[in-house]
């Protein structure tokens, strides 16, 4: 054993061709205790996985398999989310189908992720793009229709006037087109809309039960935005149309000496004067090239006077009516009254364009009449406010809340920045929604039995620039019967967008080849929720909220029994490179198959997880690899070395295992992989130094075992080498025995007037008087002759003798 040398390619190959023979990485599902780990799994880009994709998908199977080690029965599934803009992108970049780019990019994604050395079940594989897949995407579609959360509605969309198409929020950050770059516009067409916002409350409540980082907690409380106000109506001055906007400060409406109202308003058009026309127009023409993001994030603050004037309803007061884009039309009314005095935006808007500011909210009734210099703090008491002068602000909110109610104009309310979900797409490459527009019935769900609505073959896929999904084009496929009615009817040609089959795909894992329904509800029940989700911090609010909004559905009707998809979430960190985040645009990407070649799969693992703690960013070292690999290297000489030899087991070894054991164990379970491999290296230098690089077969099994599910090829050919059957995985996590982690000695320093004379190794928990003794007598020589006139102790590390 002693002449083998340490050759990760040959042995790595080895073992996965029999990890795929003996199928030891599917589910058995046999009732043990169930682990669920899943990762945010990938659209199959052309360029394939780098290193930081590995990081996420290395520390997920490393806690899989160290579940398998505790007994667990594991779900670790992967498949691909393989529709939608990114894929279509990448097809049209490269002038081909992309049901041919996405069939090549997988088979390059599995190939990689298969040389990782990954558990994952490939039985339960899952395509977006499989129509067997997407038949129950459709499905849920169906049902929401039915159930009222599906409509459409006219609004305004990002659109990308290159390529001629209109684009998702996510699509257009930046007020710029994901694809070409271009400026985004905005254009108004009627969407398909998912009524998420009924579910608003419930999306919040819940966080509650998650697991989840803090920030990411935050994140979706932010997004959902939940405000306590009320809704207030100001009349418009010669005319009876009212405006009517959500405040959360009602007790500040006598501080309102303007209103702004979002570009995009309805009543824009109708409260413009004659005179402020063209410079109304003009101001609208520029905001919505803007997207809503850079509306949003911008400093200055620009609009234009309608001309027109509503009434403050508590003081009678005339207040401009202007229009600006920092006002959004899909959050709360699109209306603002707008109160200067104690709000950042609206205190710069009245400076630019010289509008009254006044100050409602003080401290005390003296502060009424002093000017406003920024814009103030809105806790204090009532002032310039009529008959509420001098109450507490909360209080008043109360009180004019109230009296709003009381007059019937306006009324205690709760509002959300949630928007329901845009959820049409005019491009080719996803999910047709299962919708057929009939003259007489309306529009009409497809039946169940005629789901699913199979994606057209087409050679042209590319936008139309009519603003329609080039699926508008193929007569043969739009033109349909109505289910209801018999009569002809038109298919719906708008897809659905990538967040669709992302929404529900870790229930499909747990029933992949259901026919009948999207999954098995006593094998959802079994299995879910996820125990721990892995995946960037990219998908903290969108993918997340969706799927949590789909699963609450899905409970509704019956099919789940759960309210959460995610128990526990887990964000790896972002890895850079060369200053910048690692990625294929910035041109700074480390392909793995390079140094799975040089190094072996095994050292690149191990090499991942130990750059840093996990949900840390972290900057990758060219060289850092070399040094993990001489460990692994040191590990494989370690056991080939010793084991024939079977040396007995020493109390240094014994002692510095059961450490180890502890110590690794301890570092799992906190997800502390970094410092558990930098334990293990510690441990090889105990062997060398204190072991004489021996080491016992007991110590040795327990080395292989703890490092198997970091490295788990290495693992398995030193199980087998070493003589043991079956696979590591299946040997059960080493146990340390408490007692051995005990010290059972402690060296104390001897002094004498402070200066050190001798070190004596005593016994732990050594009695003060046993202490003194065993000094006095180890120092006899150097007392000689002196009279001791003190003895200091400090428990179990000095004994100092004043003499004279």
């Amino acid at each position: 054993m002693k002449d083998v040398r340490y050759n990760p390619q040959a042995i790595e190959k080895k073992w996965r061709e029999h990890w795929k023979a003996t199928n030891a990485n599917q589910t058995r599902d046999d009732g043990r205790p169930k682990f669920y780990c899943l990762d945010m799994f990938p659209y199959p880009s052309g360029s394939g996985l780098h290193v930081g994709h590995w990081r996420g998908y290395v520390l997920s199977d490393v806690i899989s398999r160290y579940k398998k080690f505790h007994g667990f029965d594991v779900l670790h599934p992967m498949g691909w989310d393989a529709f939608g803009l990114p894929a279509e992108n990448d097809a049209i970049t490269k002038g081909i189908h992309p049901k041919i780019t996405t069939t090549r990019n997988i088979a390059n994604f599995k190939r990689q992720l298969e040389e990782m050395g990954s558990v994952y079940d490939w039985s339960r594989e899952i395509n977006t793009t499989d129509p067997a897949y997407y038949k129950w995407t459709q499905w849920i579609f169906t049902q929401m229709f039915r159930h009222g959360l599906a409509y459409q509605k006219e609004m305004p969309i990002n659109w990308c006037p290159q390529c001629q198409t209109g684009l998702a929020n996510e699509e257009a950050a930046g007020g710029e087109c994901e694809r070409c770059g271009s400026p985004v516009t905005k254009r108004n067409m009627v969407q398909w809309m998912l009524k998420i916002t009924a579910y608003a409350e419930r999306l919040l409540n819940d966080l509650d039960q998650l697991d989840w980082p803090e920030p990411i907690i935050k994140m979706q409380q932010n997004w959902i935005g939940k405000s306590e106000g009320a809704e207030v109506d100001f009349a418009i001055e010669n005319s009876s149309a009212k405006i009517r906007v959500f405040t959360t400060r009602p007790d500040t409406l006598f501080g309102a000496t303007y209103m702004v109202l979002a570009p995009e308003h309805q009543l824009v058009s109708t409260l413009t004067s004659a005179d402020q026309r063209t410079a109304v127009d003009g101001y609208i023409k520029t905001a919505l090239a803007k997207s809503s993001v850079d509306r949003m994030a911008s400093k200055d603050k620009t609009g234009a006077f309608t001309g027109s004037y509503a009434i403050n309803p508590v003081s009678g007061e005339r207040l401009p009516i202007w229009i600006s884009d920092y006002v959004l039309i899909d959050y709360g009314t699109g209306a603002i009254m707008c109160v200067p005095g104690h709000d950042e935006r609206d205190f710069d808007f009245a400076k630019t364009f010289g509008l009254p500011i006044r100050r409602v909210i003080a401290t005390s009734l003296e502060d009424a009449g002093k000017p406003v210099e920024a814009a103030e703090p809105g806790e204090g008491m009532m002032v310039n406010s009529g008959p509420y002068n001098g109450m507490d602000w909360q209080d008043g909110k109360k009180a004019i809340t109230k009296w709003l109610a009381d007059k019937g104009i306006g009324q205690a309310t709760v509002s959300y920045k949630l928007r329901d979900w845009v959820f049409s797409r005019q491009r080719y490459w996803g999910e047709p929604i299962p919708i057929i527009h009939c003259p007489h019935c309306g529009p009409v769900a497809v039946p169940d039995e005629d789901l699913p609505v199979m994606l057209p073959e087409v050679e042209k896929y590319q936008p139309t620039g009519t603003g329609e999904s080039p699926l508008a084009a193929i007569e043969d496929w739009v033109q349909t019967t109505c289910p209801t009615c018999g009569r002809p009817g038109r298919r719906e040609t708008n897809t659905m967008p990538q967040w669709a089959g992302s929404s529900w795909y870790f229930l499909r894992y747990i029933d992949p080849h259901n026919a009948e329904a999207l999954c098995d509800k006593t094998k959802a029940d079994r299995w879910m929720p996820v125990d721990l989700y892995v995946g960037g911090a990219e998908h903290a609010v969108l993918h997340l909220l969706y799927a949590r909004f789909y699963v609450k559905f899905l409970k509704d009707i019956g099919v789940v029994s759960f309210d959460e998809p995610f128990q526990r979430l887990f964000n790896q960190g972002t890895i850079y490179y060369q200053g910048a985040k690692m990625s294929k645009s910035r041109g700074n990407v480390i392909n793995p198959d390079d140094l799975v070649r040089e190094y072996g799969t095994d050292a690149l693992r191990l090499y991942e997880l130990f750059i840093g703690p996990p949900e840390v960013a972290t900057e990758w070292d060219d060289h850092g690899i070399d040094g993990v690999f001489r460990f692994l290297s040191r590990v494989w000489r370690l056991v080939t070395d010793n084991w024939e030899s079977n040396w007995p087991e020493t109390v240094t070894v014994k002692r510095a295992t059961h450490r180890l054991i502890y110590e690794v164990t301890e570092r799992f379970d906190s997800f502390r992989f970094n410092t558990g491999i930098a334990q293990m290296m510690a441990y090889l230098n105990t062997i060398s130094a204190e072991g004489d690089n021996k080491a016992d077969r007991t110590s040795l099994a327990a080395l292989i075992r703890l490092i198997a599910p970091m490295a788990p090829h290495i693992a398995e050919e030193l199980w087998q080498m070493t003589g043991h059957t079956g696979s590591v995985f299946e040997s059960g996590w080493p146990v340390y025995d408490p007692a051995l982690l005990v010290e059972e000695t402690v060296t104390i320093v001897i002094q004498i007037n402070g200066r050190v004379k001798d070190r004596l190794e005593m016994p732990k928990g050594i009695s003060k008087e046993k202490a003194f003794a065993a000094a006095r007598e180890a120092s006899s020589e150097s007392l000689a002759g002196k009279e001791i006139v003190k003895e200091i102790y400090v428990p179990e590390k000095i004994v100092n003798f004043v003499v004279k």
